[in-house]
């Protein structure tokens, strides 16, 4: 139980993340995408939150693509086009915008003054897919590539194409998008934007599962296939690999020629639960227990999560060097650590190299500083917010 003290603490605390997530932006819907057939899984029209800049930034642009996992069969499609990500009839009005999209500056030094976007996901496929059949007796969509190309041409329309910076942002599986359209974005603008992409927790690793399988290769193949993507990922990667192999970041990144930054857990939380340790591989829910709470890992666990780190790191690694690349891998149990204020930039926020994650990203999106660092082994870093799950918190896949 917590004591007085304790509690006032906490109080505190939960006030002034309130008070940072205190901007309320309301819902734009792309109608006039639906005729050209840029629509979500159910066929509404895309959608996206914008909050204008001012001052210094009124030219600068930061676009943050929604995450959401994926659909890879009808069955889940159908499930997920009931849900705000298959349908903008389920978007809520207003969106809270904090941490890399806040507009105070004590929240976000670099980028509060932005243009800031936040595009919707609503089709499933990290807006790679292109079907033009729609099956009457699902009425599913599968137009992903479609949804984000409406969305750029419209915030082209509304000043991004005189933008002098532009950033295109995710998470989770809008991190991924963020690095499958990064030079596609960039060649949207003009050519004297400065122009740079940023991954948060999209790098996800193509290994096997603790049962041996390739369990997340046969899913993005069936996911790639199901939406017809192959034709809308990086031609750099198709023309040498599979489609499927192309969804993964480490055989995409090393030929994008726009800079990009790499931000990722080593111990990502939805990648322990959803890669490393699916449901199919862990009948019996050894792992269940150590999903929830990195603390509860037993020692053949911590192990087998050690050498998962270690694959990681070699896949990042293996990109090569670049004098473009920005990198923060830190060692925490997390997933996604742009979109939370506690870690994006906080009293207690995470650090590598005695650097928050806003001051990284932001040193290099302004060329002050290029920051590369990869933290030590868990359970090395103090800083670390470790994420603790319920078990209700059922994973995406």
């Amino acid at each position: 139980m917590f004591n007085f003290k304790q509690w006032v603490i906490l109080v505190v605390c939960s006030l002034a993340i309130l008070k940072a997530e205190g901007l309320f932006v309301n819902i734009t819907f792309v109608r006039n995408a639906v005729a050209r057939g840029a629509v979500c899984l159910d066929g509404s029209p895309p959608a996206y939150h914008l909050h204008r800049g001012s001052g210094t930034g009124i030219n600068s642009w930061l676009i943050q693509l929604e995450g959401g996992g994926w659909c890879n069969n009808v069955t889940n499609c159908l499930s997920r086009m009931h849900t705000r990500l298959g349908s903008s009839k389920k978007m809520v009005e207003n969106l809270a915008f904090s941490a890399i999209l806040s507009n105070k500056k004590q929240y976000n030094p670099d980028f509060y003054n932005w243009n800031r976007v936040k595009v919707r996901y609503c089709d499933g496929s990290s807006f790679t897919g292109d079907v033009q059949a729609v099956n009457p007796a699902t009425n599913l969509h599968f137009r992903g590539a479609r949804v984000w190309l409406a969305v750029m041409q419209e915030l082209l329309a509304k000043g991004m194409r005189n933008a002098e910076n532009a950033v295109l942002s995710g998470c989770s599986a809008g991190g991924l998008a963020s690095l499958m359209h990064c030079d596609s974005f960039r060649a949207l603008l003009p050519m004297g934007t400065k122009v740079k992409c940023l991954s948060d927790a999209g790098f996800f690793l193509n290994t096997r599962d603790v049962s041996g399988a390739q369990y997340i290769k046969s899913y993005f193949k069936d996911v790639v296939a199901l939406h017809g993507s192959a034709k809308n990922l990086p031609r750099t990667c198709t023309s040498r690999l599979t489609p499927a192999m192309c969804f993964f970041p480490q055989y995409v990144a090393r030929q994008i020629r726009t800079p990009v930054f790499i931000l990722n857990a080593a111990y990502d939380s939805w990648q322990i639960k959803n890669i490393l340790a699916p449901r199919a591989a862990d009948p019996y829910g050894k792992w269940q227990s150590c999903q929830l709470d990195i603390k509860n890992c037993q020692p053949n666990q911590l192990k087998v999560m050690q050498d998962f780190r270690l694959e990681f790191l070699s896949a990042v690694i293996g990109l090569g060097r670049s004098s473009s690349r920005g990198m923060f891998i830190d060692s925490c149990y997390t997933h996604c650590q742009t979109e939370t204020q506690t870690s994006w930039f906080w009293q207690d926020s995470p650090i590598l190299n005695r650097t928050t994650i806003a001051k990284a990203v932001g040193d290099w999106v302004y060329d002050r500083k290029l920051f590369q660092k990869i933290d030590c082994p868990y359970p090395c870093n103090p800083t670390c917010h470790h994420r603790v799950f319920t078990p209700q918190d059922a994973p995406p896949i």
